[in-house]
């Protein structure tokens, strides 16, 4: 495109569209007010649509082009369930339990979260519920800014560390700029400009693959599961696992970043149009992510699920033009930054509004609160990159932080919501129970079949009625009254009914195990090549020097590593010997642990020659797959061996850090005629990588 690089068009694009979102969020500052209710929910006056399309966005950002994309990768068309189910619990959410929040927010002058767990401003179980925001919040948005890097990172090769400093000053530029008008603004922009992507990117992505028949074929060749409208093997049945999506949704009213969306609203009337809005601009957003997320499953064949959440960046870059790509990149910075101020300025109000109440109409004082909060955030993202694997751990937590905030407000939101006012110690235990289920859950290694939000609710909810009854108190519905033993057998009996319509459905359709991925014939190709870095030293007689290699994440497996120098003593004149070379490697800022390694220190006097002074084999395991060194290699198999393959082969965990190596020079002393007092060494490391190029099946 004019005579420029795609790598300078994808850059250019990104760029564009970065600056019209930075644009649209400044824009904000000619209508704001310096006042802390503008600063935190708007001023109560934001427009329906507006407030909609951001919450579309702040609760999708990450978790749609990330976590959904990934689930669907690994699910295929089951993975419609989620879709379906959770907008269904979202309905739920916006037409009763929004409109509790709402009205709540207006007449008591919340804009917390938090606020609605007691009647009482900055009240202990208040403060708690603050205290929990702040930190579930604080690594949920720490994960957002992570997650911009690594887009930066799969899209233009920057480091995650200039993405994360990026967000920050976006975060806080947002923040001065508008507070949360300025991040709806944002919000609303980036939707458009990412629907309009999304649906031209689904269309070429499935013109790709031969239309929604070839997709469907493809999938059915990679795995007959892939196009079962269940999974295989639920340990707890299907009701369970689909009853869990249908709480996960629900329990968006329990995350405060996107309920301080609803809070902007100015009456019920809005958020009427809201909730439509959001429907509206949701539904097929969810629908283009479900299309994209199968297109990526038969497009990327050497994807194994671990890398699934890179599917949209990779897609974009493999089937659209540069400049679109750009745009697609731009939408999801956009978004997890936006996503991010949302975060933050949710713990801002938190912290103002419950922890600290005093401070709730002090605008300079809330403003630099958000300041400190999106440093601290930062800090977290910056400092997770000096742990290799880092970004697994925090989506880790950031599932732990929504079921968790879902689990602790949802159903203190539903039971005030009846009329039911739990005392401090009540709300406490309630809130206590939902997030120690969410843990318990999460590290049972049961999540995989039911997501943590029902355990997380329904640990709440016994606790309430359990307390209730110990306290004898008649009614724990509030103002409605238990049902009568006839509607209470009429409902279990509707229950069961539907249970076993559901189960009996999973049993008759639910693929079995052996029929799912792993068994048929597929072939993995890769090659074995020579990596290399050079640097040429120049040394005086003593000096010592080092030589200094940073590996990444993106370098694939490694077979063997070797130091090596070459250097030439011209500067004798009457004897031939070569001057002392000194070499001393440092493995230690490598991740380690290797198969086998010399780090020794090593002297030579070995001159106009190549000499080996040092060498890594970080995984022994490897050989095998590197018989006859350096060329092409293909390897025969099921799809379940080939992924394990294709994991260890496309990753070098060990060799994760900064290799080093000391270099001393000692001239010859002993020939006073002619002797030089300096050489240059060249320093190599040279390294055996593979470089894995695909997975195909086999076709008889």
């Amino acid at each position: 495109m004019f005579g420029l690089s795609d790598e300078i068009v994808l850059l250019l694009s990104f760029l564009l569209f970065m600056g019209f979102f930075a644009g649209v969020g400044l824009a904000s500052m000619r209508v704001k007010q310096d006042t802390t209710d503008d600063y935190l929910v708007a001023g109560r006056g934001m427009h329906p649509a507006l407030a909609a399309l951001s919450a579309v966005s702040t609760w999708n950002s990450g978790y749609m082009f990330i976590g959904f994309i990934g689930f669907i990768f690994v699910q295929g068309y089951s993975g419609i369930w989620i879709g379906l189910v959770s907008t269904l619990g979202q309905a739920v959410a916006w037409i009763w339990l929004y409109k509790f929040i709402q009205k709540e927010g207006n007449e008591r002058g919340v804009r917390s979260l938090s606020s609605l767990v007691s009647k009482t401003t900055g009240a202990p179980e208040a403060k708690l519920a603050g205290v929990l925001s702040v930190v579930f919040l604080a690594i949920y948005a720490a994960a957002q800014l992570v997650a911009g890097g690594v887009a930066l990172r799969a899209m233009l090769g920057w480091s995650e560390v200039i993405g994360i400093l990026i967000g920050f000053v976006l975060v806080v530029a947002y923040c001065y700029a508008g507070g949360i008008r300025a991040s709806i603004w944002t919000d609303a922009a980036q939707s458009c400009v990412m629907i309009v992507g999304s649906t031209i990117l689904c269309y070429v992505a499935v013109s790709e693959v031969g239309g929604f028949s070839g997709l469907h074929n493809s999938l059915k060749d990679i795995d007959p599961g892939m196009v079962n409208m269940f999974p295989a093997d639920l340990t707890f049945g299907v009701t369970l696992w689909i009853g869990a999506f249908f709480l996960g949704g629900l329990g968006v009213a329990g995350q405060p970043q996107v309920v301080s969306r609803v809070m902007t609203l100015k009456d019920d009337k809005d958020r009427k149009q809201a909730a439509i809005w959001f429907f509206v601009w949701q539904t097929p957003f969810i629908a283009l992510m479900f299309i994209i997320g199968l297109a990526c499953r038969a497009i990327f064949l050497d994807l194994d699920a671990s890398q699934a959440q890179d599917g949209l960046p990779l897609l974009a870059m493999e089937v659209l033009n540069p400049f679109l790509a750009g745009v697609i990149l731009a939408s999801i910075f956009a978004a997890t930054m936006s996503t991010a101020d949302s975060q933050v300025l949710a713990c801002t109000a938190a912290i103002t509004d419950d922890v600290k109440p005093e401070w709730s109409q002090e605008h300079k004082t809330t403003k630099l609160v958000t300041v400190v909060m999106a440093i601290f955030v930062t800090l977290i993202a910056l400092g997770g990159q000096q742990f290799p694997g880092f970004g697994d751990s925090v989506f880790a937590l950031v599932v732990l932080a929504v079921y968790g905030l879902g689990g602790i407000f949802v159903p203190l939101l539903l039971i005030r919501m009846m009329g039911y006012e739990p005392d401090t110690e009540h709300t406490v235990w309630m809130m206590v129970a939902a997030l120690s289920a969410v843990i318990v859950w999460s590290v049972s290694g049961y999540g995989d079949d039911i997501f943590p939000s029902i355990p997380a609710m329904s640990a709440a909810f016994a606790t309430h009625f359990i307390l209730c009854k110990k306290k004898e108190e008649s009614n724990p519905l509030g103002r409605y009254s238990l049902p009568t033993r006839r509607i209470a057998t009429v409902g279990a009996v509707t229950i069961l009914v539907l249970f076993g319509a559901l189960e009996g459905t999973y049993l008759a359709m639910a693929p079995e195990a052996s029929d799912t991925s792993g068994d048929k014939p597929y072939q993995l190709s890769y090659t074995v090549s020579e990596w290399t870095q050079s640097e040429t030293l120049t040394l005086s007689d003593g000096d010592t020097q080092t030589f200094e290699v940073m590996i990444d994440e993106t370098m694939t497996a490694v077979l063997i590593a070797e130091l090596t120098i070459t250097y030439s003593d011209t500067g004798e004149s009457i004897t031939a010997a070569c001057d002392e070379v000194v070499t001393t490697p440092d493995y230690s800022g490598l991740a380690g642990p290797f198969s086998e390694s010399d780090d020794s220190m090593k002297s030579t006097t070995a001159c106009d020659t190549t000499t080996v002074v040092g060498s890594i084999r970080p995984n022994a395991d490897l050989n095998q797959y590197a018989g006859e060194g350096q060329g092409d290699y293909t390897l025969n198999g099921t799809e379940s061996e080939l992924i394990d393959i294709l994991t260890m082969l496309g990753k070098a965990p060990e060799m994760m850090g900064a290799l080093a190596m000391d270099v001393a020079l000692s001239t010859n002393e002993g020939n006073p005629i002619g002797n030089d007092n300096s050489e240059t060494v060249t320093v190599t490391l040279s390294m055996l990588v593979f470089q894995p190029s695909g997975m195909v099946p086999v076709t008889a």
